[in-house]
């Protein structure tokens, strides 16, 4: 209802006049006109973010752990391989006493379709896990010539969470074996394209090269002017020793003929 006010003399009610409103304020201030145009201006002209638009299809994940009992050179390159694969997971430190096969529960557990298991044992030498979980195959490795992020200090630097290039050695699609690890290793360090914690940046790459029938690994930061490469670390050697129809386990489908045990060596 409109307001009303009676007249003292009169009976009569009469509308209240509405109180006028100056002009000055209904006009906008003008420093408040100012900031809004330059925040305008400022929207206009920003430029977008590096933002994945599109869908994340590869769904791998990789579980990075290992048993008890390893050192801090190895433990510092698990922190390193976890820091260059945003799509890894970690999880505590597994009983030497456990079978391997609970690895694959694990996994499981984890929602990782991938694993990288370390394994020590006398306290001196290293072996390396790399499984398909739970299906299979899976590949054993002996872990040598170790230097982690913190020894190399390499002047080569990349982005956190970045997707590296992968380059592989010809001598991959020579023999069967190799090609079997190749297509392994592929889909265990390529990063997805779209993956959460990823960056939309190709910086580095990964080099897998074989020689004295070892596997290389070296990481290196891509130049833009050039081209070039500069070394980043961490580097490591892999000397297989068996490669398993299942996972962490089953039929043999290939044995290393060259690969001698460190026990054997004098």
């Amino acid at each position: 209802m409109a307001a009303t006010k009676r007249k003292r003399r009169g009976g009569l009610a009469v509308q209240a006049k509405k109180p006028k409103r100056n002009e000055k304020d209904t006009k906008q201030p003008a420093k408040l006109r100012d900031m809004a145009e330059e925040a305008e201006e400022e929207e206009r002209d920003r430029i977008p973010g590096p933002v994945c638009k599109g869908k994340w299809k590869n769904k791998e994940r990789i579980l990075i752990f290992s048993s008890r009992g390893i050192n801090f050179r190895t433990r510092h390159l698990m922190q390193d391989l976890r820091m260059l694969m945003p799509h890894s997971k970690a999880d505590t430190k597994m009983d030497r006493k456990d079978k391997l096969f609970v690895i694959n529960e694990v996994c499981e557990m984890k929602n990782c379709n991938k694993c990288i298991y370390f394994e020590a044992k006398k306290k001196q030498d290293l072996y390396m896990w790399l499984s398909n979980s739970p299906h299979g195959p899976s590949a054993k490795f002996l872990v040598q010539n170790i230097h982690t992020l913190a020894e190399l200090k390499m002047t080569g630097n990349c982005l956190k969470g970045s997707r590296p290039l992968l380059s592989f050695d010809p001598a991959f699609d020579e023999s069967p074996h190799y090609t079997l690890l190749k297509e392994l290793l592929i889909q265990i360090f390529s990063t997805p394209r779209y993956h959460p914690k990823s960056q939309p940046f190709v910086d580095h790459v990964f080099t897998f090269t074989i020689l004295d029938n070892r596997i290389w690994f070296r990481n290196f930061q891509i130049i833009e002017e050039d081209a070039a490469l500069v070394e980043i670390g961490p580097r490591f050697v892999l000397n297989l020793i068996k490669i398993f129809q299942g996972s962490f386990g089953g039929p043999t489908l290939y044995e290393n003929p060259h690969y001698q045990s460190p026990n054997m060596v004098s």
